[in-house]
C-alpha cells in the first residue's frame, strides 16, 4: 500500500486529490493539510511514502518545504503554475501536475509512484532474496533502467554521479552514498571517495590503482580494507 499526505493552502484543492485518490485502490491518504507547517509536524512523527503538495503558498512554497526536508518522500507537486516544473525536478520530484489536473493524469502519477516504491522495496530486501538484475537511475528528467552487468564503474562529479556502462554512461544527480545505497553491497564497492567500482570488471591492480577496461581507478588508502575484500574473495 502506497501512503501519502497532501499539502495546498486551497481546501478545494484538496477535496479534489481526496476525490481522486479515493478511486485508486493501492494508495492510502494519510492526511491533507492547509498548514504547511502542521505538515511538518506530522511527518516528523509519521513516515509516509509520497506527497502531494501545491507550490504557491502563503508561508513557505512548496518547493522550500521539499528542500528543507532531510529525507523528504516521493513528491508530486500540484499547481497552477508550469513556470516551475524545471525546478521541481532539479528536487527530483516523480511528477508535475498542472491544475486542474484529470483522474486519469493524478493516476499516472500514483502508477508512478507505486512502481518506485516496489522497487526500493524489492531493493532493500536483498538479503531474503536474490540480489536484483537492474535498478533505475533519473538522469536528467528520465528514469532509464540499467543491468547490473552492464555497469564498470561509478565516478563523483560534484553533485552528479556518472554512471559508466559497457556502452554509454549515464549521470544522475545523487550522492556517493546515495549511489552506493543503489547497489548490492556484494558486488560493488567503494574504492575511493570518488569511485565505487564493479567488483567482477576488475581486470588487474597495482598499489595505486585498479583497471577496468584498461580504464585506471584510483585507490583511496581509506578504502584498503574493502579492497582487500574484493580479492580475497576472487
Amino acid at each position: 500500500m502506497l501512503t501519502a499526505i497532501a499539502i495546498d493552502d486551497e481546501p478545494v484543492a484538496l477535496a479534489v486529490i481526496e476525490n481522486h485518490a479515493s478511486r485508486v485502490p493501492f494508495l492510502e491518504m494519510k492526511g491533507f493539510f492547509t498548514n504547511a507547517f502542521e505538515a511538518i509536524d506530522f511527518l516528523s512523527k509519521e513516515k509516509v511514502d509520497l506527497l502531494f503538495i501545491d507550490i504557491k503558498m502563503p508561508d513557505i512554497s512548496g518547493l522550500d518545504f521539499i528542500g528543507s526536508l532531510p529525507n523528504p518522500p516521493m513528491t508530486v507537486f500540484t499547481t497552477a503554475y508550469s513556470e516551475h516544473a524545471v525546478k521541481s525536478f532539479e528536487l527530483d520530484a516523480i511528477d508535475y501536475l498542472l491544475k486542474p489536473f484529470s483522474l486519469i493524469r493524478f493516476m499516472k502519477a500514483c502508477n508512478k509512484a507505486n512502481s518506485l516504491l516496489q522497487l526500493k522495496q524489492q531493493q532493500g530486501t536483498t538479503a531474503l532474496v536474490k540480489e536484483p538484475e537492474y535498478i533505475f537511475i533519473k538522469s536528467g528528467y528520465e528514469q532509464f533502467r540499467v543491468k547490473l552487468e552492464d555497469i564498470l564503474y561509478l565516478e563523483s562529479a560534484g553533485n552528479y554521479v556518472n554512471f559508466v556502462l559497457t556502452d554509454k554512461k549515464l549521470i544522475s544527480r545523487l550522492s556517493m552514498q546515495e549511489a552506493i545505497d543503489l547497489l548490492p553491497v556484494n558486488t560493488f564497492t567503494r574504492v575511493h571517495r570518488s569511485y565505487i567500482v564493479a567488483n567482477n570488471k576488475i581486470e588487474r591492480a597495482d598499489r595505486n590503482s585498479l583497471y577496468i577496461c584498461n580504464i585506471p581507478i584510483p585507490i583511496g588508502a581509506a578504502y584498503a580494507t574493502a579492497i582487500e575484500k574484493i580479492f580475497s574473495t576472487r
